[in-house]
């Protein structure tokens, strides 16, 4: 993820990174944003995009928004890396919160899910059940 507008650009309002998510790539766990709006356009290769129980196969142009408070998750269950354009709004979630997850998945062995969870907590995000 790198983010090309950050909520210190806006002043909080928005902000908008390019993510690349990579073949047979299954990530994020579903989850939820309390106080975010995300909004995704795939610029190149195709993302299967579910948000609160609907699934869309998403091809490049092709956009899909996630309210706060929904349920997403999307995959790459192609063959090529998917490139897409992200925005989120309010700038609640920003390069701070991957630097953290970097931190937990870096930290050699299998990631902590626990700390997982409390980075995700303290930056608005919750796992769904």
């Amino acid at each position: 993820m790198q983010f090309l507008v950050d909520g210190e650009d806006t002043e909080g309002h928005m902000a908008m990174a390019e993510m690349i998510v990579q073949p047979q790539a299954n990530v994020p766990p579903p989850h939820r944003h309390a106080d975010v709006d995300e909004t995704i356009r795939v610029l190149e290769g195709c993302l299967t995009y579910r948000v609160d129980g609907e699934v869309r196969v998403l091809q490049a142009g092709d956009h899909c928004f996630s309210p706060r408070g929904s349920v997403h998750h999307f995959s790459n269950p192609g063959d090529v890396p998917a490139r897409a354009l992200v925005v989120f709004s309010p700038a609640n979630i920003g390069p701070a919160y991957f630097e953290d997850v970097a931190g937990v998945l870096g930290s050699g062995g299998p990631p902590d899910k626990e700390q997982l969870v409390a980075v995700m907590r303290r930056h608005g995000i919750e796992l769904a059940n």
